[in-house]
């Protein structure tokens, strides 16, 4: 990739950061903790130590204020270990912890960003409900104030560190249906009431541990509240602009590590007497890969550097979501596919990148959901 106009230096020298903890940390082990389905939970102090965790986060709290291109150079970096589990669950604190940020109090926050920034603690996000899925109004797990606790009671699921996150951010209902009666609460993973179920098994994204959460008259602290009660829906709304920058940022990633290894390839493997780069019907697949990924890095550049200069982007995030899934999707599928048999195989980075770009356009508010954002902006102008 040619060096972009949108990245200053604090953004390439934070690169040029996570990319030697990519060397160094992460690449000699990838395909072991693939198969192992994990990672030590040792990786978190490292990157915490590296700086990693804290991008973007109060200097006050052991962060590193940034833009958001430092934060894309930051995340860019990481996924070139290919591995979007391993991203995944190493940044999951980045939409577990911004509402603590935003919205916590002051004694909240100084109890538990250090300890997340520095590696020491795991923070995850809890929304999603069995049977739930992208109607994140509609949610059911419900919090009942009982003096100076709540009492939570029912389920979430699909939770990404949720095996070992020792702080969740639970959506709860505490009002009456609908968007308006919902609230977030710190759950810490000690709280009475608390479990996990076991590791969910994924098609992709195997590095990640992902597990189901159960609530079982829960006890947590009102001083947990973030923000008021039943405030809580615009602060996940506000919290999803990020997320899905980030997924479109692992998206383009996916494409660019698929188009890589068969630019590599056909390169090296021989049909007919030829380079498989010998073939028109191959070089003209390469042609459609670059472009696409070309208009999908570019549209998440210049969408991010308006939001990056405050103005709401919220349909033009989901456009460019979309668009770097959808590029994901077709860039993956047809790398499988030049690889042939080869990238059938388990021990081809095309076919985990194949598996991991499918939870992409799912994750964050689905590809329809983000279609009716895009439609409803549309009409309302």
């Amino acid at each position: 990739m040619g060096r972009s106009p949108y990245f200053d230096e604090l953004s390439q020298m934070i690169r040029h950061t996570a990319t030697r903890f990519v060397e160094q940390e992460v690449a000699p082990n990838i395909d072991q903790w693939e198969r192992q389905r994990g990672f030590p939970r040792s990786l978190y102090r490292k990157a915490g130590a590296a700086g990693l965790l804290g991008l973007d986060y109060p200097e006050q709290y052991g962060g590193t204020p940034c833009d958001l291109f430092a934060l894309i150079a930051m995340s860019e970096a990481l996924m070139r270990c290919g591995s979007g589990g391993l991203f995944a669950s190493l940044l999951s604190h980045n939409i577990g912890l911004p509402p603590v940020v935003n919205f916590g109090s002051d004694a909240l926050k100084q109890r538990v960003i250090p300890a997340v920034l520095c590696g020491d603690k795991i923070a995850a996000l809890a929304i999603t409900e069995p049977g739930g899925g992208s109607d994140v109004a509609n949610l059911h797990t419900t919090a009942v104030r009982d003096g100076d606790h709540y009492r939570i009671n029912g389920s979430k699921t699909f939770i990404t560190s949720g095996s070992r996150a020792d702080l969740v951010t639970v959506a709860v209902r505490t009002g009456p249906v609908g968007h308006h009666g919902i609230s977030l609460l710190l759950v810490e993973a000690d709280s009475p009431g608390f479990s996990r179920g076991h590791k969910l098994d994924k098609m992709g994204w195997h590095a990640s541990d992902t597990a189901e959460l159960f609530f079982d008259d829960c006890r947590v602290p009102v001083a947990n509240l973030i923000g008021q009660e039943n405030r809580g829906f615009p602060i996940i709304m506000s919290n999803f602009q990020k997320e899905r920058m980030s997924l479109a940022v692992m998206a383009n990633i996916t494409s660019e590590l698929a188009l890589d290894a068969c630019l590599s390839y056909v390169r090296q493997r021989h049909t007919f007497g030829q380079p498989l780069a010998g073939h028109q019907v191959i070089r003209h697949k390469l042609a459609e890969m670059a472009t696409r990924l070309a208009a999908s890095r570019q549209m998440l550049y210049h969408t991010a550097s308006r939001l990056n200069q405050g103005e709401s982007v919220v349909m033009e995030m989901s456009m460019a979501k979309n668009l770097a899934t959808d590029t994901s999707d077709f860039i993956t599928h047809e790398a499988v596919q030049i690889f042939g048999g080869m990238g059938y195989m388990s021990e081809s980075l095309v076919e985990r990148l194949y598996r991991d770009s499918r939870i992409l356009s799912i994750g964050g508010g689905t590809r329809e959901i983000m279609n009716e954002i895009i439609a409803k902006s549309l009409l309302a102008s």
